[in-house]
């Protein structure tokens, strides 16, 4: 069990104190920066900002690749009392300049390529433009501005979500948030000042944002990587004798198709998984594949950051639950008549507690959709994130996941969630990946599609999976058609691209 924690929150700019002066805290490049010299540079960098933008509370933006002034940022910007916004740098031109109109961004740092992409009116009038490269070189004759003496409340950065519906929110979140978040995940992960954690994810993503700060609430070492092939994460490991990968569905499944050197596996201490949830099979092929390694599975909403998390003791035995609360966290799940779901009994995931956000920047109306009220049997009351997904407890404690409300589909008078279509697909062997969804249909209201990835090497896949589907599903299961993919589209968080495949089959 993880430790207790303490339950004062500090400004975030103060996670760049806690590690060893002398041990390493990032991998650049071209160096090595230690703790020290982490203090300094997020000294340096808050400095500089704050002569460029003097207003408390005003944007600053980052459009780039993983880098020294990108894994920096969050804590610089924090400290000198400014609100970071980071921008996927897999994003174009359009969705670049939706957020940066939206947050009223005052100062944009990113590569010159993608600068050069940017269109008149794409940036706020007032806001000013730096190059990656330009801004390296001023922020290091700054002098050190020293640690924020920041209302944890305070606002410190907005992640915006990659616009499953609609256009993109932005997500606020305050210091409390990302210090209490980093906090917890150090916390159960067991992280130390000896972890080397590689960041695979994208820092605009609160899960890969987090590969930084829980490391470096440990005293531990942050790899940053932006990788083309799934082998260049599996060669990174092994050259920094890297200890913690956190990755998504998607990219374990190719993790898992690479022949891995026996030495390089067993470097890897532990494994988290969130953005999705990981199949039986996926979870025997890690536990196979990584037979020295904790595995972590765990649920979250950028809404309140992190929920659960499934303790590794338990992933052989249950390794379809979504766990138990992360510490910070209280975790209800509401039946539809107001009360406490029996065990057993579907409801709705509702996240209560400190690590729940402030809402959504200058959209009250969406705002109100998710964020309301606690319901009166939560410990912490005040403003809670009503998710929306639906979850059933078991007798233990355990919570599963069910689907979400507003992604089951509705065929012929019946609920089915495309959890369960897929898992079943899954099952069979002869698929890699698999995603169900509900596409309008005149007879049926919806008539469930099936997008699937065969397993390499496997080509009787597209005559046998129908045959296994129908000894598994019940009738109103099946799916009316199943689509072959050489590859599944990815989001730019890295999450199969759900909302282009249904687009693509509803047209």
């Amino acid at each position: 069990m993880p430790a207790s924690l303490p339950t004062t929150a500090k400004p975030l700019d103060h996670l760049a104190l806690a590690g060893e002066p002398d041990a390493p805290a990032l991998v650049l490049r071209d160096r090595t920066l230690t703790h020290k010299d982490l203090r300094e540079s997020v000294g340096r960098l808050a400095a500089w900002l704050q002569g460029q933008v003097p207003e408390r509370g005003a944007r600053v933006a980052s459009w780039a690749t993983k880098g020294e002034l990108t894994c920096l940022l969050p804590l610089a910007a924090a400290r000198a009392g400014l609100v970071h916004v980071p921008i996927n740098p897999l994003l174009k031109r359009a969705q670049a300049a939706h957020i940066l109109g939206d947050s009223g961004t005052r100062l944009l740092i990113g590569t010159a390529a993608r600068l050069a992409t940017l269109e008149a009116g794409d940036v706020p009038p007032d806001c000013l433009t730096w190059s990656e490269a330009e801004a390296l070189a001023a922020y290091s004759a700054a002098t050190v501005l020293g640690p924020s003496c920041a209302d944890p409340g305070e606002l410190a950065a907005i992640l915006y979500t990659s616009g499953s519906t609609g256009k993109p929110k932005g997500v606020m979140l305050s210091h409390a948030n990302l210090w209490l978040g980093a906090e917890s995940v150090a916390s159960y992960l067991d992280l130390g000042g000896g972890d080397v954690t590689l960041a695979v994810l994208p820092l605009s993503f609160d899960y890969g944002q987090n590969q930084l700060l829980s490391t470096w609430r440990a005293g531990g070492c942050v790899v940053p990587l932006d990788y083309l092939t799934p082998r260049d994460v599996l060669k990174a490991v092994g050259r920094h004798g890297v200890t913690t990968l956190a990755a998504v569905p998607p990219l374990w499944v190719q993790l898992t198709e690479l022949d891995w050197p026996p030495e390089t596996a067993a470097r890897l201490q532990r494994l988290t998984n969130s953005g999705g949830a990981l199949t039986i099979d996926l979870v025997r092929r890690l536990r196979g594949l990584f037979p020295g390694a904790r595995l972590f599975p765990m649920y979250g909403l950028t809404e309140a950051f992190r929920s659960t998390y499934l303790d590794p003791a338990l992933v052989d035995s249950h390794p379809t639950s979504m766990g138990q609360a992360i510490p910070h966290a209280e975790i209800l799940v509401m039946a539809d008549d107001g009360g406490i779901a029996a065990d057993g009994e579907e409801g709705e995931l509702v996240h209560c507690g400190p690590l729940v956000a402030q809402g959504y920047w200058q959209d009250p109306e969406r705002t109100a959709e998710r964020f309301k009220p606690a319901p009166l049997q939560s410990c912490y009351g005040g403003i809670a994130v009503w998710s929306g997904d639906r979850v059933r407890r078991d007798a233990d404690g355990l919570l599963y996941f069910v689907g979400r409300r507003d992604a089951m589909i509705k065929t012929a008078g019946n609920r089915v969630s495309p959890q369960e279509i897929e898992e079943a697909a899954l099952a069979t062997g002869l698929v890699a990946e698999a995603v169900a969804l509900g596409v309008p249909d005149e007879r049926l209201g919806q008539a469930v599609h099936l997008v699937v990835r065969a397993v390499p090497g496997c080509p009787e896949a597209e005559t046998e999976l129908p045959r296994k589907l129908l000894q598994e599903l019940p009738n109103f299961m099946q799916p009316k058609v199943i689509h072959w993919r050489s590859a599944m589209p990815i989001s730019p968080n890295g999450k199969i691209d759900r909302t282009g495949l249904y687009a693509e089959l509803a047209a």
